[in-house]
This record gives structure tokens, sequence and C-alpha cells, in this order.
């Protein structure tokens, strides 16, 4: 069974870093994250937000783990979202990643978000994607719908 600890940001935040090439050297700044621990209580993964801007309601997330590890269950996936848009009260959650990342656009792809394609994001001869997810395409979700959420101050505890 995975767990998930939150705002663990010294250790959680550098872990994702180590394992996304295009942070590993700046890391985030400051940020809020989640990490997800497996059974025997080891980090396997991690998601970071950053950039909040509470005026229009947008944050950026990022999310690693260890390659072979079994960290994104239905669970971390609600858990991923529901912390953006119903602690934080996001109306759009921003990922960006490379165009040839094709694990990761598949995976945003099942749970709703919409891709903009722009080029050389990632440097010369490399596209990226920008990836967007409101609120109410979450809700839509097949990983959300019909799903009963604890209350905003509920939500950590139950995690």
């Amino acid at each position: 069974m995975l767990h998930y600890v939150f705002d663990q940001t010294d250790i959680v935040a550098p872990f994702v870093a180590s394992l996304i090439p295009e942070c590993r050297e700046r890391g985030f700044g400051a940020c809020s994250t989640i990490g997800v621990l497996d059974h025997d209580g080891y980090l396997i993964g991690g998601l970071v937000y950053r950039n909040w801007c509470p005026e229009v309601g947008t944050i950026e997330m990022s999310g690693a783990a260890i390659p072979g590890t079994n960290w994104l269950s239905r669970r971390t996936i609600q858990i991923m979202y529901d912390y953006p848009f119903y602690q934080v009260g996001c109306q759009m959650l921003i990922k960006t990643t490379m165009a040839d990342n094709e694990p990761v656009l598949r995976i945003a792809a099942a749970v709703g978000f919409t891709f903009h394609t722009i080029k050389r994001l990632g440097g010369r001869g490399r596209d990226g994607v920008v990836a967007t997810l409101t609120v109410e395409d979450w809700e839509q979700s097949r990983y959300n719908v019909n799903r009963h959420r604890p209350a905003k101050a509920d939500q950590k505890e139950a995690a």
C-alpha cells in the first residue's frame, strides 16, 4: 500500500528534480510537494507544485518516480489532482513535458489534459508540450467522476 506525505519540500523537491533531466541542476524554487512512499516507507515518487498564481487560479505541476516502481495508482492520481483543485483552489493546472515523452503524454491524455505543442520548448530540435487541465475537466475525468471527495479540511488527513 502506498502512503503520501505532504509539504516535505526539502526532501521531495530535490528528489523529483534529480529524476527530471531539465530540472536536475536548477531545481524548482519555492514550491509545495507530495511524496509517494512505498509500503516500506521509502520515497519512490513525488509531485511538485509551483508558480501558484492566485489572481488567475493557475499552478504548475511536475512529477517523477524511480523507474520501475508502481507509484501511479488510481489513488495517487486522485491525490495528485485533488490537491491543486480542492485544497489550493486552482481553476487550471499546467504541466510541461517534452513532445517525445510518450508515457507522460499518454497518462495526461487519459486524465483529460488539453495539449499545446510548442516548437523548441526543449531547446533546438526538441519540441515540448504545455498541457492544461481545468477543474471542470478533472471533475469529468474517469479517475474522478462519481467519486466521493472528502471535505477540504479532511482531505490531507484522509491521504
